[in-house]
């Protein structure tokens, strides 16, 4: 039996055991074996075969990927926010390759990714799904493009991306797993479980081969969140959903969905500047200007996440410039006062002024 077939067999028998306190153990332990399999299922094999455009190199200072059924105006998106000329048409499957643009906004170079229409399976591979999904994961921010047709596919989206490990509008779990040479399981709890007890905790780890470790649940964690931070291979994404085409149904349609969107016309450009202002608020993203002693600061503002500190636009700016760093000056929202000297562990704000000085 080949690794496709056990992974069948075991979802298979996940989805007809029934759930209750009898069988919370059992299904743990399924769960924890599924997850095993799809990854050794999922490892990358070398082959020399060309990717088809899929190998897009990351640019700018935020990547944002579009992820949508086909037809559902991806490219016509694109084209809207930044000018361009992504193959549009009536038809399904325009889109064949990886088609990347440029946002400006607010100082920030913003990397945009219009990528195939994904289809049901695209997590086992269906239209190239895997290759679609795989560019997801190393996007800081995607947009579910829903036609406002079909609005309520959105969860079968969110389902394919959580089968490549993408979660979205989620935080890490608050667990630390410290594998050890020696000295079995120490299992500490922060907070009393609901559903991870010990030997659930014991039971999925032996599962893959873990016999030492220091665990620590700060949370009440279940039973998947544990696995994903086991598996360590899980993306922790933002999301923005995106409803097109809103110009051609009445107001009265729209309150009828009952999640947040965003509603645009993609071809008529309605709602474009109000999707940029989201997008960029989604990232995150403050501007920071540097300037030289008895010199003004730069116009060209240096685009970084908020709560990033003096110590992370070093390294932005120098790979040695933090291990030569003597003090800063700062001028902005988070100076206390005009020219504030500060450390390395000072939190900057968007506008902040600074002035770097080494030893």
């Amino acid at each position: 039996m080949g690794s496709a077939d056990k992974l069948k067999e075991l979802e298979d028998e996940l989805a007809r055991t029934q759930k209750n306190k009898a069988t919370e153990y059992h299904i743990g332990i399924l769960k924890s074996k599924i997850a095993h399999l799809k990854k050794q299922i999922a490892a990358p094999k070398k082959s020399g075969v060309a990717s088809g455009g899929f190998d897009v190199k990351k640019s700018g200072d935020s990547t944002v990927v579009f992820i949508g059924l086909p037809s559902t105006g991806k490219s016509t998106l694109l084209n809207a926010l930044t000018g361009t000329k992504s193959k549009t048409a009536s038809y399904a499957f325009t889109t064949l390759t990886c088609i990347p643009g440029i946002l400006d906004y607010q100082g920030a170079k913003i990397q945009l990714l219009d990528l195939p229409g994904i289809i049901a399976g695209a997590k086992e591979g269906t239209g190239r799904g895997k290759e679609v999904l795989a560019v997801a994961r190393n996007a800081d921010l995607v947009l579910l493009l829903l036609d406002v047709f079909d609005p309520f596919y959105r969860p079968k989206l969110i389902g394919e991306l959580e089968g490549m490990g993408i979660r979205l509008d989620k935080s890490p779990p608050n667990i630390f797993i410290q594998p050890l040479l020696r000295g079995g399981l120490n299992i500490n709890y922060t907070v009393k479980p609901t559903y991870l007890d010990e030997r659930m905790i014991t039971g999925i780890l032996h599962e893959h081969g873990v016999h030492n470790a220091n665990i620590t649940v700060r949370q009440d964690a279940t039973v998947d969140e544990f696995i994903d931070v086991l598996m360590g291979t899980r993306k922790y994404i933002p999301s923005i959903t995106v409803l097109n085409k809103t110009d051609l149904v009445k107001s009265e349609f729209l309150k009828k969905i009952d999640f947040d969107y965003c509603p645009i016309s993609a071809e008529k450009n309605a709602g474009i500047e109000e999707l940029k202002a989201q997008i960029y608020k989604k990232l995150r993203l403050i501007r920071i200007y540097t300037k030289r002693r008895n010199e003004d600061a730069d116009s060209v503002p240096m685009m970084m996440r908020s709560g990033s500190t003096i110590a992370d636009a070093c390294e932005r700016l120098h790979r040695d410039l933090k291990s030569m760093f003597k003090y800063s000056q700062v001028w902005g929202p988070s100076a206390k006062f005009p020219g504030q000297k500060a450390g390395l562990e000072h939190k900057l704000k968007d506008g902040d002024v600074v002035c770097i000085y080494k030893r």
